[in-house]
């Protein structure tokens, strides 16, 4: 079964993630959504694998997420676009294995993802 992790080099959570799936010795596709942002159709994809809402992606912390977005009241529509033009908003690592995905936050999630 097509394993694929979103990732982020500069995230520990993500580089751990990656050495899961590599300890795993199942074969895996790496997207560097940072590089190459996602579509609005990708995100709204993940997030019906995921089975969130927009908001439940967002990393609320982050500094553009603070200055450009907090406090509004934004539709699900404004908030995965808000995703799309800043890729560093999205929860990250994210692990899809068939037609489920797990944002791999505490890493065992990916362990149980990969015995499905």
């Amino acid at each position: 079964m097509n394993i694929k992790i979103y990732h982020n080099t500069r995230c520990g959570s993500s580089r751990k993630a990656c050495a899961i799936l590599e300890e795993s010795g199942q074969t895996y596709e790496v997207v560097n959504y940072i590089k190459t942002p996602l579509s609005t159709d990708e995100i709204q994809e993940l997030l019906d694998r995921l089975g969130i809402s927009p908001m439940e992606l967002v990393r609320t912390k982050e500094k553009v997420w603070m200055e450009n977005y907090a406090g509004r009241t934004l539709t699900d529509l404004q908030i995965v676009e808000a995703m799309q033009q800043h890729p560093n908003l999205i929860q990250r690592p994210i692990v899809v294995k068939g037609k489920i995905a797990v944002i791999g936050r505490p890493p065992e999630l990916i362990k149980d993802l990969l015995e499905i």
